[in-house]
């Protein structure tokens, strides 16, 4: 089997031979820019990772792997964009550096690329393969339609917000993991199986991001904290707050959330007291545990020898911060 460093150094050799047209180099700048900010390249790892349980031949998921993480970069891009975003990984955002209209088009050119890679699975995991990919991408930009409607309703339910960040953020994790299981010729139960862990772990994830963009470190986060609440966006942990709040602290909240006319770090302080007030930092991260807990249930159950599992399993237990 080959370690999680071997592994990075494929990721890390085949982005850096990115297919690019050089008749149109500024096209292509910020794909290259977007692609070297840093990031963990989590994604590409999960998929060979995945190829590897079921095979010794992980380097047949490095394509679709790229096709994968351009496309994961290609919706920050987008993303950053509707979210008039001035940082990414500590770095200007496409279209701070460039251009709101270098930044859109860069963007569309990066879902094509991912489209190419992705075309490089190789049979007869192919149809499978596309069939996910192209599911998935629908339900991250359903997810991210959703997210924007959020923005302009007085109430979202729990439900509704687990739902948007399950189709945001968690299935492409998810199609990640089944998708290197398929090219590394896992069963259909093994694949469905990895399919779940991974959407159990990226709900996780978004949660967990949610609290760290009010109680992170800037630093390590990437980006300064408090941005969802300067911007009234509706995270998990603001949900939860309106949910539990009463009296004259559901009303200021409310007031504090229904403008952004006020003073940024006193609005941060004011909102980040009455989380603290409601507990709702500590729900969130009992809410988190209970996803992380529900997608090694599903790993267990994959059949395939403990030893092989092994660095995969390594690898989630320090992504969720319980490696010992």
């Amino acid at each position: 089997m080959y370690s999680k460093d071997e592994l990075n150094e494929l990721i890390t050799k085949g982005v850096g031979n990115l297919k690019c047209n050089e008749e149109a180099a500024r096209l292509y700048d910020p794909v290259r820019y977007m692609l070297s900010i840093g990031g963990k390249r989590l994604r590409p790892l999960l998929t060979l990772m995945a190829c590897n349980i079921f095979s010794d031949k992980p380097e047949e998921a490095l394509m679709p792997a790229i096709g994968l993480e351009v496309f994961h970069n290609f919706t920050l891009v987008h993303d950053d964009i509707m979210d008039s975003a001035k940082v990414r990984r500590n770095s200007p955002t496409v279209h701070e550096k460039w251009s709101l209209n270098q930044a859109i088009l860069s963007g569309d050119v990066m879902a094509f690329i991912a489209n190419e890679y992705i075309a490089l699975t190789p049979q007869p995991h192919f149809m499978k393969v596309f069939k996910l990919y192209n599911n998935t991408a629908t339900e991250v930009c359903v997810g991210q339609q959703m997210d924007m409607d959020f923005e302009n309703r007085p109430f979202v339910s729990l439900e509704e917000y687990l739902r948007m960040i399950e189709l945001k953020t968690a299935v492409l994790l998810a199609t990640c993991l089944k998708a290197g299981s398929l090219i590394g010729g896992a069963s259909d139960r093994n694949a469905d199986l990895m399919y779940e862990f991974g959407r159990s772990l990226g709900l996780a994830f978004q949660i967990q991001d949610d609290i760290l963009d009010v109680y992170g470190n800037p630093v390590v986060f990437g980006k300064k904290t408090g941005g969802d609440i300067l911007v009234n966006k509706k995270t998990f942990l603001l949900i939860k707050a309106l949910e539990l709040a009463t009296g004259a602290r559901e009303v200021r909240l409310k007031e504090l959330m229904s403008s952004t006319d006020f003073n940024p770090s006193e609005k941060i302080s004011e909102v980040t007291s009455i989380y603290n007030d409601l507990g709702v930092k500590e729900i969130s991260e009992s809410l988190a545990a209970d996803f992380i807990t529900s997608a090694f249930a599903y790993f267990r159950n994959v059949s395939v020898s403990e030893v092989r599992k092994g660095p995969l399993l390594q690898m989630a237990l320090s992504m969720t911060g319980r490696e010992k």
